[in-house]
């Protein structure tokens, strides 16, 4: 055999033994490929928010919608009652990523009643395991898991320092290490809330976000801008952006005009709207809200009373107008909007109620559905809805 031959049949079969014994001559394994998670670009997307409520999920009202993402909200202590592996909440998630839908879980640790278990203490390894049973559940099903849902809300006001910080930066830490190499999905930080009011930028904020920058694993956080005034929507821009790396997005999983709308409940309303149907000149916006609760209303009677609203009316394209603020900054992963009224919303309804029902892009629990298939849309959100997508 020519010496040619014989020497690249010595190299075949050297080459077919470093495959076997690891991918390399020498016999030593090969370097792992980069296992981390290619971080998620700024998308600017919008979608469908359900928070507590993903059992109502309705894929015809997302198909109606254009939506393409799906948010809602898993409370920890659920797993304590029902097996997580029967959580109607992550079974939902779990159908719409099968259904090609992008998903996007915020992990909710409610302590208003309780103190932050310390790090290092039996209260911290019990909750750290019961978040352990979950996870496996979420990650390669769910597209963006933020860790934590409003922890500057659902804590004892006395504890927003820096045992918050601890408590959140240790669940984080769990989070980061348990997901699998290469995992698709991605990590941020959950929800910062009223950073327009200068008494919220706290020390442990500056921390809670400090944090959220140097932990590479975290691609940025989200935001909740529930405010009474468009322009304090910047003020959280201002405050945070600056405060994350260049390179990280951030979310705004939720975001409304509730605080303003509750500063009109108490208006009278609009003449032509109680000429037409009727009413007392004298009647009040959530009096006339309340029947419609009881009995709702056809979708002409529900958008006359806004439309005929000037409050109302003169802010009916505030989520294009936010949007495009939030795909401005060339950072936006995912927003999503409120997509359904929901039970909690009517529940003991008042003058003073948040009014978080004038938010929904679907209505049903002030119109009249048209049919069983599908609810109705509220007024004047859904065209924009469909737009921006």
């Amino acid at each position: 055999m020519p010496p040619t031959r014989i020497l690249t049949r010595v190299i075949a079969v050297v080459g077919a033994l470093a495959l076997v014994s690891g991918g390399s001559i020498t016999g030593a394994a090969a370097p792992a490929p980069d296992a981390s998670t290619e971080p998620l670009p700024a998308l600017g997307a919008l979608g469908a928010n359900y928070n507590e409520n993903l059992d109502q999920l309705n894929y015809l009202e997302l198909r109606t919608a254009r939506a393409s993402w799906v948010r809602g909200f898993y409370t920890l202590p659920e797993a304590d009652a029902v097996p997580p592996e029967q959580s109607e909440t992550l079974r939902v998630m779990r159908d719409a990523h099968s259904r090609g839908y992008k998903t996007l879980l915020s992990l909710k640790f409610p302590k208003t009643s309780m103190s932050f278990p310390r790090p290092g203490s039996p209260e911290m390894a019990a909750e750290l395991a019961r978040l352990d049973r979950v996870l496996p559940l979420v990650f390669g099903t769910v597209d963006i898991v933020t860790i934590g849902n409003e922890p500057f809300i659902e804590s004892l006001p006395a504890e927003r320092d820096e045992r918050l910080n601890e408590f959140y930066e240790a669940v984080a830490r769990n989070v980061v290490n348990a997901r699998p190499a290469g995992s698709t999905t991605h990590l941020f930080m959950g929800a910062l809330n009223r950073l327009d009011l200068p008494q919220n930028r706290t020390p442990a904020v500056e921390r809670y976000l400090r944090f959220v920058r140097e932990t590479p694993e975290l691609e940025g956080v989200d935001l909740h801008p529930h405010v009474a005034d468009e322009a304090a929507i910047q003020a959280f821009l201002d405050y945070t952006l600056p405060r994350l790396r260049p390179s990280q997005t951030f979310l705004v999983t939720e975001f409304s005009l509730v605080w303003y709308w509750q500063q009109h409940l108490t208006d009278r309303i609009p003449v032509a709207f109680a000429q037409r149907y009727g009413y007392s000149p004298d009647r009040q916006v959530w009096e006339v809200i309340g029947d419609a609760i009881k009995h709702p209303f056809p979708a002409r009677k529900w958008n006359d009373l806004l439309s005929e609203s000037p409050w109302f009316e003169s802010k009916k394209h505030f989520l294009r107008d936010e949007l495009d603020r939030f795909r401005a900054t060339g950072r936006l992963a995912v927003a999503t909007y409120g997509f359904r009224q929901i039970p909690s919303m009517t529940a003991g309804w008042s003058a003073t109620k948040a009014p978080w029902l004038l938010n929904s892009v679907f209505a049903p629990l002030t119109v009249r559905s048209r049919d069983d298939a599908m609810s109705t849309p509220g007024y004047s959100w859904i065209d924009d809805f469909r737009a921006l997508q």
